[in-house]
C-alpha cells in the first residue's frame, strides 16, 4: 500500500512560501553578484556586464515560484539555465549552484512519479558531471592559471581538478539524499496520521460496542425488575379486588404486598438509573446478589406460590457479576412461573460446585415455555450467562412443570 503512496500536492500556504523563497533567493543572488563585481572576483574571465548578470540571476530564480507544483519541469529548466549561464560566463556560481541544489532536492521530495523522480535526477546529475568534465578539459587545454601561493605536495592543476570533482560529488549526492529523506519523512507522517485515524475509528467502534452492550445490560435489568415486580403487583392487586368486599383484611394484606413490591421495584430502578447519571447518589442500593434471594422468595410467596429453597455444597463468596447474574436468572424464572406456569409450588436449588455455581428452578405447573412470550425471557437469561461463559438448560419436565438450570463458572475470579 505505502509503496504506491503519492504525496498530496502543496497547500496554499506552501505555495505562498515558495514565492517568498524565490524572492529571497533572487535578492541574495543580486547581492552576491554586486559583491563579486565590486571585488572583481570573477569565476570566469571576461564576464558580461552587471545588468546581464543580474538578469541571469532573475531567470534562474523565477522558476522556484512553482517548484513544488511542477518539480520535474523546474529542475529541467533550472539545469538548462545553469549551463547557459556558465556558457555566457556569468560572474558568480554560488547562488546558481544553490538554486540547482534546491531544484534537485524538490524533485526528490515532491515528484509524484517516483520512477521519473529517480531517473530524471540521475540524468540531470550525469549531465552536470559531463558539463563539469567538459569545463575541466577546456580549462586544462587553455592557459594555465596562476598558482603563486601553491605549497602542497600535489600538482596544483591536479589538486584543482580533484577539488572540483569531490565538491560536486558531495553537492549532488547531498541534494539527492536529502530529497529522498524528505519524501520518506512525508510518507512516515502520512502513515502515522493514517494509523492515528484508524486507532480513533477503532476506539469509536469499541466505544459504540461498549455503549450498546451496556444498554442491553440495562435493558435486561429493567426487564427483570419490571417484569417480576409488576407481575407480583398485578396478581396481588387482582386478589385484593376479588376479596375487597368479602374479606377486607385479606385485601388489605394484598395491597400492603403491592406497596412493598412497588417500593422494592422503585429502589432497584433508582439503582439502574444511577448508572446512567454522572452525579449518581452515593447511597443508592448496591446491585442485588445471592443474599437478596430471600426477598424474591417472599415476593413469590406473596403471589401465591409455595417456594422451597436449598443450598448444596460449601457456600462461598462469588464475584459480584456472577452473583448479580444468578439473582437475575432466579428472578426471571420466578417471574415466568408466576405469569405463565399456573403452578402451585416452585423449588429453587443452588449448588456450589468446585469451579461453578449451579442454579436449578423447577415448578409443578403446565410446563409452558417462556420462549413464546414477548420480551426478553430466555434470551435475556442466555445473554447474561454468556457474559460469564455460563450455560443454560431450559424445557418442560417429563412429569410436570418446567425446568431452568443455569451454570456460572466462578473459578477464574475466585480469591487464591
Amino acid at each position: 500500500m505505502w509503496n504506491e503512496w503519492r504525496r498530496p500536492g502543496p497547500t496554499a500556504g506552501q505555495r505562498r512560501r515558495d514565492i517568498g523563497i524565490a524572492v529571497i533567493v533572487l535578492l541574495c543572488a543580486v547581492e552576491v553578484t554586486v559583491l563579486v563585481n565590486s571585488m572583481g572576483a570573477y569565476v570566469f574571465q571576461n564576464p558580461p556586464g552587471l545588468l546581464a548578470q543580474v538578469l541571469w540571476m532573475l531567470v534562474l530564480s523565477v522558476p522556484l515560484v512553482v517548484r513544488r507544483r511542477y518539480p520535474l519541469a523546474v529542475m529541467l529548466v533550472v539545469s538548462a539555465l545553469f549551463i547557459a549561464a556558465q556558457v555566457n560566463r556569468a560572474g558568480d556560481t554560488l547562488v546558481p549552484s544553490a538554486i540547482l541544489f534546491l531544484a534537485i532536492y524538490t524533485v526528490g521530495a515532491w515528484e509524484q512519479n517516483r520512477r521519473f523522480a529517480r531517473w530524471s535526477r540521475i540524468g540531470v546529475i550525469t549531465a552536470m558531471f559531463l558539463w563539469l568534465g567538459f569545463s575541466l578539459v577546456r580549462a586544462l587545454l587553455g592557459p594555465k592559471g596562476d598558482f603563486e601561493d601553491a605549497a602542497g605536495p600535489m600538482d596544483p592543476v591536479l589538486a584543482s581538478v580533484l577539488y572540483g570533482l569531490e565538491f560536486n560529488i558531495f553537492f549532488f549526492l547531498l541534494a539527492y539524499v536529502v530529497g529522498e529523506m524528505a519524501w520518506s519523512g512525508a510518507r512516515r507522517r502520512a502513515q502515522l496520521e493514517f494509523q492515528a485515524e484508524e486507532l480513533r475509528r477503532s476506539q469509536e467502534q469499541n466505544t459504540r460496542g461498549a455503549i450498546a452492550a451496556e444498554r442491553m445490560r440495562i435493558a435486561r435489568d429493567l426487564h427483570d425488575v419490571v417484569a417480576h415486580h409488576v407481575s407480583v403487583m398485578g396478581i396481588q392487586a387482582g386478589a385484593a379486588r376479588r376479596v375487597l368486599d368479602s374479606d377486607p383484611a385479606l385485601a388489605r394484606d394484598a395491597l400492603q404486598t403491592v406497596e412493598q413490591t412497588a417500593r422494592t421495584a422503585i429502589s432497584e430502578l433508582r439503582g439502574l438509573l444511577g448508572v446512567l447519571r454522572a452525579d449518581a447518589e452515593p447511597d443508592l442500593k448496591a446491585a442485588p446478589g445471592l443474599d437478596d434471594l430471600p426477598e424474591l422468595f417472599e415476593s413469590a410467596r406473596a403471589a401465591g406460590l409455595e417456594v422451597s429453597h436449598g443450598v448444596y455444597g460449601d457456600a462461598r463468596e462469588v464475584p459480584s457479576g456472577v452473583a448479580l447474574s444468578a439473582y437475575r436468572v432466579v428472578q426471571e424464572a420466578l417471574t415466568n412461573v408466576v405469569k405463565h406456569a399456573d403452578a402451585q409450588h416452585v423449588d429453587v436449588r443452588m449448588r456450589f460446585l468446585e469451579s461453578a455455581l449451579e442454579l436449578e428452578i423447577t415448578d409443578d405447573g403446565r410446563g409452558r415455555s417462556t420462549s413464546t412470550s414477548s420480551g426478553f425471557g430466555l434470551v435475556g437469561m442466555r445473554e447474561r450467562l454468556a457474559v460469564h461463559g455460563g450455560s443454560l438448560e431450559v424445557g418442560p419436565r417429563r412429569e410436570a412443570g418446567f425446568l431452568v438450570r443455569a451454570s456460572l463458572p466462578t473459578l477464574l475470579e475466585e480469591k487464591a
